[in-house]
């Protein structure tokens, strides 16, 4: 079978969040994030390490979700987004982690 080209893929945004103190494990936040109603089903945990997370949303949930991450929401802010991981990993001072 052949792979999914790029660009049939679907735009992307990749999203950095400050998460709470009281929030330690990932399956906690998991269960947060999937009780955002903004976040849509198709939002997936990439990272989370010392109290900074990173998420992956489709771009037509980014729009609607960005205004509501930047006031906060359950113990989740938004500090930085952009269309590379990377960069995001970048600006929130996190290697990329090992499975």
């Amino acid at each position: 079978m052949a792979k999914v080209r790029k660009a049939a893929r679907g735009k992307r945004r990749w999203v950095g969040l400050g998460v709470s103190e009281d929030i330690v494990k990932r399956g906690v936040l998991e269960s947060i994030i999937s009780d955002i109603e903004c976040l849509g089903k198709e939002c997936r945990l990439y990272d989370f390490n010392n109290q900074k997370a990173i998420i992956r949303l489709p771009l037509s949930q980014y729009y609607i979700a960005r205004p509501i991450l930047e006031e906060g929401i359950m113990g989740l802010n938004s500090i930085t987004s952009s269309g590379k991981i990377k960069l995001v990993r970048e600006r929130l001072g996190l290697e990329k982690s090992k499975r």
